[in-house]
């Protein structure tokens, strides 16, 4: 998917690369051989799927920034050369690139997997143009109710929001997330291509009048 200059692509679950002037890989995982290396990558914690160094080695290159919660840190000392490594925690930003970088809270209300107190994060990038929210693995959470002041005529918002429903919010929860967030455009992820969670995730749009986009792994 291009919009307002920049390209946007996953490799299924949680792993998106975001191209504009650099390449920004968020949670990468399952990547395809020889995937195009990378400037930044974030992390939103250390879950094997969210931070896999098989797939890490895949695109670092030397002194490529690796933004990443503490509890990854470890998983993220085993390279050959240097690597700028920023660790971070809800509530902190980084500018880097002309970008803003902002921690923002992912946790489970009803779940164990992902407890508040582990301070696992998604993000939210604020370029020139586009506001990106990659929420990780989350429920609905009051914090998002502040996202909304995000919200820049000038930008345009999107927000990309799980459906698996097993350690993550249900696609009538990512809706019901879209509403609170009001973004521009909603992209579904963390759904192991399940057909029955995305249908369900598009009725609901059609139904809520939230624009939405599939998108779907090579």
């Amino acid at each position: 998917m291009r919009i307002r200059g920049t390209e946007i692509t996953t490799n299924g679950h949680a792993s998106f690369l975001i191209e504009k002037h650099s390449n920004i890989y968020i949670d990468p995982y399952h990547l395809k051989e020889n995937p195009k290396k990378a400037d930044i990558i974030l992390i939103t914690h250390s879950h094997h799927d969210h931070c896999s160094l098989r797939d890490l080695k895949k695109i670092v290159k030397e002194n490529t920034i690796i933004i990443a919660t503490p509890d990854s840190q470890s998983r993220l000392l085993n390279f050959d050369f240097p690597i700028h490594l920023e660790l971070i925690e809800p509530g902190e930003e980084i500018t880097i690139k002309n970008m803003k970088i902002l921690a923002v809270p992912a946790y489970n209300t009803n779940k164990s997997s992902h407890k508040k107190e582990n301070n696992y994060v998604g993000f939210l990038i604020n370029t020139k143009d586009l506001l990106i929210y990659h929420s990780g693995d989350t429920d609905v959470i009051p914090e998002m109710q502040k996202l909304t002041g995000y919200k820049n005529k000038n930008k345009f918002f999107i927000a990309i929001l799980p459906i698996g429903g097993k350690e993550t919010m249900s696609s009538a929860e990512a809706v019901e997330a879209s509403k609170i967030i009001k973004p521009d455009l909603t992209i579904p992820m963390h759904h192991l291509e399940d057909n029955e969670a995305i249908q369900e995730f598009q009725d609901l749009c059609e139904i809520e009048k939230i624009d939405y986009q599939i998108l779907q792994s090579d």
